[in-house]
């Protein structure tokens, strides 16, 4: 199979001989009509010289100056000859010139009409015009005249030959020539080649070096590239979601194993037996929940839009949240202060939002004190709509705070044994505001609250 730099190069080669064939053929006809166009001048001026120069008589045609048939150009063949005669209407030769000796020019009656055309004298090339000699409406004669083309066809036969000897060299020079270009142009394709065949799942960090100059191989590296990045990422968050799965979920299910195990050994009262099926299925809920949030956050990683842009207004997104942790709510007997301080009603993103806002309000109302208060307050600063959830709870140290968005990292956890959660809640909600555009910040006194700010882009109001 052809490799690729010999079929550029034989492209080019082939583009390149009909450029060559059409510039040759051209520059050839141009010398050769140039040739023809200097010879016929030439014989038309000598014909029209001569025929000023003719006298009718009764009997005859013949010159009237004699010695204009001593000019050298006349006399030696040798010398730029042109030939001269003259002959009747008939063809009957009058008079010629010297340099003609024993010879004539061949009158032909066809091309009597101030044509030039190419014939033969003593096989020897010439071009020759016949010229008609009028007098009174009448044709009397013709001068014909003629000029060797031996030197001319002679230029035109050197340059043939020279065009042709060229052509092969040139093309053969332009082949090797375009390959040893083209393989020095292709050599970033090979070395880019080189590097994704050596990529694999163990090295998807390597990369492949990007020319210097920004032109489409520049884009076919970098694109390369951006795909390796989302290939990289993809992987990393498969590797990330096993992990996560299998850390989470292989404590809950030896617990969960070893309580059944120890059920089935020896009869047990129906009160221990209750205890021990309500706290398996109290695990069963939980590793169902981690499973739920796994399964968000990789459908966050993997879809770009993952719902219709639906908006709804805030204040009943906040009431459908409330109402879902109406429960929550009443077991920690929280009191629940709403503030509203936007202008009319504002709308945001309905999927993102309620995400959101549910996991805020979730974590807000797990780590309150019981008894506590949790003020939800929105209003308009700087453009933009806020929603900001304080509760007074726990709180959170400040070295933690910058962590608190990494998947499963609970601040202080050991400390609260007894408030259940897996860590994910923050993360879901950071990934669902990066898709809308929104922002979430953080500040917490420990054993004072947390206060939590969201920052969303306006959809619609209503006034």
């Amino acid at each position: 199979m052809m490799s690729f730099r010999r079929r550029i190069a034989t492209r080019f080669m082939l583009a390149t001989a009909l450029v060559i064939l059409i510039v040759f053929g051209t520059v050839y006809f141009i010398v050769r009509e140039t040739i023809y166009t200097n010879l016929d001048k030439d014989l038309t001026f000598e014909s029209y010289k001569h025929l000023a120069e003719v006298e009718l008589t009764s009997r005859s045609i013949r010159f009237i100056n004699e010695k204009e048939m001593e000019e050298a150009e006349h006399q030696e063949v040798q010398v730029n000859p042109v030939f001269i005669q003259i002959v009747d209407r008939n063809g009957n030769l009058l008079a010629k010139s010297p340099n003609l000796k024993g010879q004539h020019l061949v009158f032909q009656q066809e091309q009597a009409n101030d044509r030039h055309f190419n014939t033969q004298l003593n096989r020897r090339n010439i071009r020759q015009v016949q010229i008609p000699i009028i007098r009174n409406g009448s044709v009397k004669g013709f001068i014909v005249a003629a000029m060797s083309m031996d030197a001319s066809l002679t230029v035109l036969k050197n340059l043939g030959t020279v065009l042709m000897i060229l052509f092969p060299v040139i093309l053969i020079g332009l082949f090797f020539i375009t390959s040893y270009l083209a393989g020095k142009s292709i050599v970033p394709v090979v070395a880019i080649s080189e590097t994704t065949n050596r990529i694999t799942r163990t090295n998807l960090n390597e990369r492949v070096t990007l020319p210097a100059s920004k032109d489409e191989l520049y884009d076919l590296s970098y694109s390369i590239n951006s795909l390796l990045d989302r290939i990289e990422d993809a992987v990393h968050r498969e590797q990330q979601f096993t992990s996560d799965a299998s850390h989470e979920l292989r404590t809950p299910l030896a617990v969960l194993r070893g309580t059944l195990e120890v059920l089935i050994r020896k009869p047990r009262d129906q009160e221990e037996y209750e205890s021990k099926i309500q706290y398996s299925l109290k695990e069963i809920d939980r590793m169902t929940a981690v499973i739920d949030q796994l399964l968000e956050i990789a459908r966050f990683d993997t879809n770009p839009e993952l719902t219709i842009n639906t908006s709804v207004e805030m204040d009943l997104l906040l009431a459908e949240v409330l109402a879902h942790r109406h429960p929550d709510i009443i077991a920690k007997e929280l009191q629940i202060i709403k503030q509203d301080n936007c202008d009319g009603s504002v709308s945001i993103h309905r999927f993102y939002g309620r995400l959101i806002l549910d996991n805020i309000v979730g974590n807000a109302i797990k780590y309150s004190k019981q008894g506590g208060q949790i003020l939800i307050r929105t209003f308009e600063e700087k453009g933009g709509i806020y929603c900001e959830i304080t509760d007074s709870g726990i709180g959170i140290r400040p070295e933690d705070i910058p962590q608190l968005f990494n998947p499963f990292f609970r601040s202080d956890a050991l400390n609260h044994k007894e408030i259940n959660g897996t860590g994910l809640g923050l993360s879901i909600a950071g990934k669902a505001a990066a898709k809308i555009g929104a922002t979430i910040t953080i500040s917490s006194e420990l054993d004072q609250g947390t206060s939590v700010k969201i920052y969303f882009k306006e959809i619609l109001r209503k006034s």
